[in-house]
């Protein structure tokens, strides 16, 4: 069975100021093209289908029109709710959507009930898909300790009351999802597992644009509990890696969402999964939508580097770091007239010895006071590793003159 994995579309996002929307529809629409061209079977989507809880109306436009789109191709759609994603205003109706082959799973007291997938083609067992969808452990903990207990309560509100008062980690509520899982496989006899789910294994590349889930390494799991299982598509992190020789792995985003994220094409994976549960992995890459690069140089080399070394980056997200002795002004405004998409400037002038090995202390070698100004000038050499500039000296003292006579009133 052919499989196409992909996650973390993060719909209605921006980058800095600027709506991906379009972007983004341009990357449904190629996965789309990939699904008819490589004759996929199967969609996984590993979560967070949106960017916020509330998405926008457009962001729900487009989910729509790509889970219609990928319906019409004959493959079978499987899609879990993320991190950032309302369980149940982005799978409350799944029981409705699943008869029309998509599934959108939101529900993690469901996670024993998975999507079985005929496999006409390659002539091998069935597939069954399970959707786990993002464990809270707080709330998803008590309600899969339950699960499969006939004398837990059948009312949800109910049950959530009677819960014991156990701490639930990341890693013990998938341990035990997993657990649930791998019974039901056994229990189902010759079938294929494939286990959609979202969640950091330990080890895992991070990028600057995921939402934490916990803090410090509270929130990963590792990734033994996913053991058994012919393929493990994942979600959360956003860029393209793999353990156990690719049987667990993460798509990542179909885009940058940040600067942490440059380098080659984003991709989604296809996955050939065989009759005997063995595994061939490609990855392909979207190639659509702005990039994020990083210019390194003085404002003057990298804005005379636009229709040079820096022309692959015209018309795509840049962040500057400026190595000018004295950071320039209108320093944004200047790359944004050469790089309209020009998002981020950060100034790291070239290292001098003062910067660490002198402080600048204000006031006289015999103790007596400075003028507070002083301490002013003090404070930018602290933080810029030198003096200001002539023009930057006038700008301080007419702010302080500013300041003095206001204190005067």
């Amino acid at each position: 069975m052919r499989i196409l994995h992909t996650s973390d579309w993060h719909l209605g996002r921006d980058f800095d100021r600027w709506p991906l929307i379009d972007d983004q529809r341009a990357a449904v629409d190629r996965i789309v093209a990939l699904a008819v061209e490589h004759e996929v079977e199967l969609v996984v989507i590993a979560g967070d289908l949106y960017d916020k809880a509330i998405p926008p109306v457009e962001a729900i436009r487009l989910f729509e029109d790509a889970l219609a789109d990928l319906a019409a191709t004959g493959a079978v759609v499987v899609a879990i709710v993320g991190n950032h994603d309302s369980s149940v205003r982005a799978a409350g109706y799944d029981r409705v959507t699943a008869r029309a082959g998509v599934t959108v799973r939101g529900d993690a007291t469901r996670i024993t009930e998975p999507v079985v997938v005929d496999a006409p083609r390659d002539g091998g067992p069935p597939v069954a898909v399970y959707p786990v969808p993002y464990l809270e452990p707080a709330v998803a903990g008590p309600r899969l300790v339950r699960l499969g207990d006939p004398a837990a309560p059948a009312d949800t509100a109910q049950a959530d009351d009677e819960a014991p008062r156990a701490r639930h980690t990341h890693g013990s509520v998938m341990a035990r999802a997993t657990e649930l899982v791998r019974a039901d496989v056994a229990a189902r006899g010759d079938v294929r597992s494939v286990l959609v789910a979202h969640a950091f294994v330990v080890g895992g590349e991070v990028s600057d644009s995921e939402r934490g889930l916990a803090v410090g390494g509270a929130d990963q799991v590792p990734d033994s509990v996913f053991a058994g299982f012919d393929y493990v598509a994942l979600g959360h992190l956003h860029r393209s890696q793999h353990r156990a020789e690719g049987r667990i792995a993460y798509s990542g985003t179909p885009l940058p969402y940040s600067f942490s994220e440059e380098g080659p094409d984003k991709t989604v994976r296809i996955v050939d999964l065989a009759p005997d549960g063995s595994i061939d992995v490609v990855t392909v890459a979207l190639g659509v939508g702005r990039k994020a690069f990083t210019l390194t140089g003085t404002l003057e080399e990298i804005l005379a580097g636009a229709d040079g070394v820096h022309a692959h980056a015209r018309d795509h997200f840049v962040r500057a770091v400026l190595t000018d002795e004295v950071r320039p002004l209108q320093a944004m405004g200047r790359l944004q007239d050469v790089y309209p998409f020009a998002a981020a400037v950060e100034h790291r002038p070239p290292a001098r010895s003062s910067d660490v090995t002198a402080v600048v202390e204000p006031g006289g070698p015999d103790g007596t006071v400075a003028d507070p100004f002083e301490y002013v000038l003090a404070f930018w050499q602290d933080q810029d590793g030198g003096p200001p500039s002539d023009a930057e000296r006038d700008l301080l003292v007419a702010a302080w003159s500013a300041v003095d006579r206001e204190t005067d009133r």
